[in-house]
Parts: C-alpha cells; structure tokens; sequence
C-alpha cells in the first residue's frame, strides 16, 4: 500500500469519531459527489460537510490539482487539504493568490519515527 493510501485509510479511522458517514476513493473512485471523486467525503446524518483531498510532495508538484481545488471548492461543502506539515506555508500562499483562501481549510501532516 502506497503512502497516501495508507494516509486515507488512517484518516478515515480518525474521522469516524466525528462524522457518521465517511466515504473513501483510494485506487478505486468510488464515490461520486456532484461528478467529483475527493479523497473522503465526510457527512453526518445524510448532510455532506466536508470534502479532503489527501496531498503528498508528490501530487503538490502537479499544476492540475489547483485547478481540481477550485473546482471541488465550488461544490458547497468545505474543502480541506491534508498537506505535509512542512509544505504549509507554500500550500497557503498558492491559496491567496489563487483566491481560495476563504474557501478552503488546511490541515497537515508529519511522519515522526521515535528509535
């Protein structure tokens, strides 16, 4: 299992103490909402609240994913971005000056390994 699949999978664990109803596209989409397949749909007592799109090093280098966070910032319920915690303040400027600074949260990530 590659990272980010692990990262949605420990996510919707986490998650499900808060929401009633957490759908997850991995690999596989899944899910639809309004012709959008987000990483995790997060609802609650049939009330879709929040869409998460899971981001690595990786898939920040691809210019396509802003266009992608516009489109599912557009859709109504809150996006937030799970970013690597050491790549916040990059992710937060793209936000400003892409104008979705308002319309998107930001949550983050680190991986520490105590030997």
């Amino acid at each position: 299992m590659e990272f980010r699949s692990w990262l949605i999978s420990h996510l919707e664990k986490r998650l499900s103490k808060d929401y009633k109803d957490i759908k997850v596209n991995k690999e596989d989409k899944v899910h639809e909402f309004k012709g959008f397949y987000p990483d995790i749909i997060l609802a609650s007592y049939g009330i879709t609240v929040g869409l998460m799109q899971v981001e690595t090093e990786e898939t920040l280098e691809d210019k396509e994913r802003i266009t992608l966070w516009k489109k599912l910032a557009g859709l109504g319920p809150r996006l937030i971005l799970m970013v690597p915690h050491h790549m916040k303040a990059k992710v937060t400027e793209i936000l400003w000056n892409e104008g979705l600074a308002g319309k998107v949260s930001i949550a983050t990530y680190e991986l520490v390994i105590h030997l």
